[in-house]
């Protein structure tokens, strides 16, 4: 039996739109409730870190991220939230700061602990200025020649530090190196300066304190300086850090992750990272679902109702999209070495049931109450995979030709 592909287009129209409408009849919303509301937020980061290398501290991993999130107060820039890597000890170790940490440390003779910063971000250059053209030479007759260059030198380099100390900071932090003389001169005026901090450092840095990114300094009354309550230096582990607290955007944080290796905290970090996106969509739309297949059951089951009630071709298509949203609970019960047949077959004849909450339970192997085990997912993350998942069918049904290069011919060179 020959289908055109917009009448199959057409018939995938209508499954998703039965299947969204079949999510938000049962959506959860506890958004009123803040104490409901944060258990459901926790519910969902322990799903979302089940299946990474956080599953054994999970509720732990839940809490940081959470809190974390929560302090956004409902916005979704996670630039806001920094983690830092640091070897050593477990992964139990790690913590949530509230504030800035700079992976840098404060010079010799420089102060140790500032209170009400004033900060001038910058990305300059702090060495000795030479003159940066290749191949270019400077030839004198004698040494006192010699002592007059480096004389002029320093003396430039003097001016430039006294416009950025005029610019009325106590501390500097720069993008790039500051060599010893200029770093001499910040030290005697008082100014922690703090140097060759990442770019992403400082972009982050500026960002939380409110700061801009400066790299001239002749008009001080055009740069943005950055302000925090506390700057001081700190120790994780046996590294110093520089700590900077009482920040302008208040909603700021770092997560410090511990761990054995710098492998299990590259895989800390991107599982953490995970739960803060789908945990900051969340808080932006407060609406729930359970987990372990329950909405992909409940979605099949309206669409393969749809199907029966569609005259037609359009009912095949519509039958088509009830078999692949049961492909989820399928993957999920083969992943986790179940029988994926006696799984699915289980939790079609539960879902014949009024409000039922089944779904796979990987831990027991049997289908299990999701409202108990307390597994939930963002409702918002739910339907955009429903939806881009039926676009990106469409798309590939539109394409009547592939039209690709034909591979060059290698000739023999022998």
């Amino acid at each position: 039996m020959k289908i055109h592909p917009m009448t199959i287009i057409a018939g995938f129209r209508m499954a998703a739109e039965c299947a969204r409408n079949a999510l938000l009849q049962r959506t959860i919303d506890n958004k009123e409730n803040t104490d409901k509301f944060r258990a459901d937020l926790m519910n969902i980061a322990m799903t979302t870190l089940s299946s990474k290398i956080l599953s054994q501290d999970k509720e732990y991993f839940a809490e940081l991220a959470v809190d974390a999130v929560l302090r956004l107060k409902g916005s979704t820039n996670l630039e806001a939230i920094q983690i830092l890597k640091k070897p050593g000890g477990s992964l139990k170790d790690s913590f949530l700061d509230e504030g800035f940490i700079l992976d840098k440390k404060i010079g010799i003779g420089q102060p140790k602990r500032i209170e009400n910063a004033k900060i001038l971000v910058a990305n300059t250059a702090m060495d000795t200025d030479k003159v940066k053209i290749y191949g270019a030479r400077v030839r004198v007759d004698s040494m006192s020649k010699v002592a007059d260059i480096e004389a002029a030198e320093k003396q430039k380099m003097r001016e430039k530090v006294q416009k950025i100390i005029g610019h009325g900071i106590n501390c500097f932090v720069n993008r790039q190196l500051i060599y010893n003389f200029p770093e001499e001169l910040f030290a005697d005026a008082g100014i922690l300066a703090i140097e060759h901090a990442d770019f992403e450092g400082i972009e982050r840095l500026a960002l939380v304190t409110g700061g801009e990114i400066a790299s001239t300094f002749d008009n001080p009354e055009s740069v943005k300086l950055g302000h925090c309550k506390v700057i001081e230096e700190i120790m994780i582990g046996e590294d110093r850090l520089i700590h900077f607290s009482g920040v302008e955007m208040g909603q700021a944080c770092t997560i410090v992750l511990r761990g054995a290796s710098e492998h299990v905290l590259d895989e800390a970090e991107r599982s953490l990272h995970d739960a803060l996106c789908v945990l900051s969509q969340t808080v932006n739309d407060t609406r729930v679902l359970f987990g372990g297949g329950w909405p992909e059951m409940v979605m099949a089951k309206e669409v393969d109702e749809l199907a029966r009630k569609t005259p037609g071709k359009k009912s095949h298509a519509i039958d088509a999209f009830s078999r692949a949203l049961q492909a989820i609970p399928t993957t999920i019960a083969d992943n986790a070495g179940l029988d994926s047949a006696e799984m699915i077959s289980q939790l079609r004849a539960e879902h014949h049931k009024e409000n039922c909450t089944a779904g796979i339970d990987v831990i027991t192997g049997t289908v299990g109450d999701m409202q108990k085990l307390g597994i939930q997912e963002s409702f918002k993350v739910k339907q955009a995979i429903l939806l881009s998942a039926t676009e990106a069918a469409e798309m590939i049904l539109r394409v009547d030709e592939i039209i690709t290069c034909a591979p060059r011919r290698r000739e023999d060179r022998m």
